[in-house]
């Protein structure tokens, strides 16, 4: 069976990240599963934001911990991407919706909407000055839509070995993914994850370090693997069997594997 093709922020590659259009897009070319990442404002509220701050995604200097989701609703997240848009006449209007900042909320009832099953990968960001409160509200929403039983669309991703455990300690059901940008951090974590826990080793790991992919594939754990974007590094996917595969470009890999 081949690897499921989830959209990494979106339709990342075309249009600016996170935002509801970027999600929309991916929708489109047929992605089977929307990856993004949260944070929680200043008000409570969990937002689709990679970066601490603001500065790359919405030019603003500010901390999103320290704003509050009406404050960061009169921002434009989407421009970043075009820079040079207000000079092109032919340039669409950017649409507010499409471009302003996502809540998790909205992204959860707009895969909830769907008349298909599209799975949901959520990561949770550490170090926060909220530590386990993120955990604790996302597992709260998903609570909400009932998305933490068994076969649930929706999973949960950290680098935080913590913050998984959290996870798992309020929803044992809910599949969490543990995320790894070294190769030398598997020995130390083989011990101390559950038989049930996904991995996700970076794809550069895989590459770097070819027993990598191996050893996960003997311990017996599910793989997903990111950041996937070109047809090598798909055959590398595909030749160890993961599961899902995590891109940027989800209609260029669903073109590769079905086309």
């Amino acid at each position: 069976m081949r690897p499921k093709v989830i959209a990494h922020r979106g339709a990342s590659h075309e249009l600016a990240e996170h935002t509801l259009g970027a999600y929309l897009a991916a929708l489109d070319a047929g992605a089977e599963g929307l990856e993004c990442d949260v944070r929680l404002t200043a008000d409570g509220h969990l937002v689709c934001v990679h970066d601490r701050n603001l500065r790359r995604t919405a030019h603003k200097r500010a901390v999103v911990s320290e704003m509050e989701l009406a404050e960061l609703s009169e921002l434009d997240f989407a421009s970043w991407k075009n820079p040079w848009a207000d000079l092109d006449d032919e340039a669409p209007d950017i649409d507010p919706e499409l471009g302003g900042v996502l809540t998790l909320r909205k992204l959860l009832e707009t895969v909830a909407g769907l008349d298909r099953r599209v799975e949901l990968a959520i990561e949770t960001k550490h170090p926060t000055r909220y530590g386990g409160l993120v955990e604790r509200r996302v597992v709260k929403l998903l609570r909400e839509f009932g998305w933490t039983e068994k076969g649930s669309p929706a999973r949960v991703m950290s680098f935080s070995w913590t913050a998984l455990q959290r996870i798992k300690r309020a929803e044992p059901d809910l599949d969490v993914v543990m995320l790894m940008d070294s190769a030398q951090r598997w020995p130390v974590l083989k011990p101390t994850i559950g038989d049930d826990w996904l991995v996700g080793p970076g794809i550069r790991e895989l590459r770097e370090h070819p027993s990598l992919g191996k050893r996960l594939r003997k311990a017996g754990h599910r793989i997903h693997v990111w950041t996937v974007n070109t047809e090598e590094d798909l055959n590398l996917c595909l030749d160890l069997g993961v599961e899902a595969v995590i891109t940027d470009r989800p209609a260029y890999l669903l073109e590769l594997l079905d086309g």
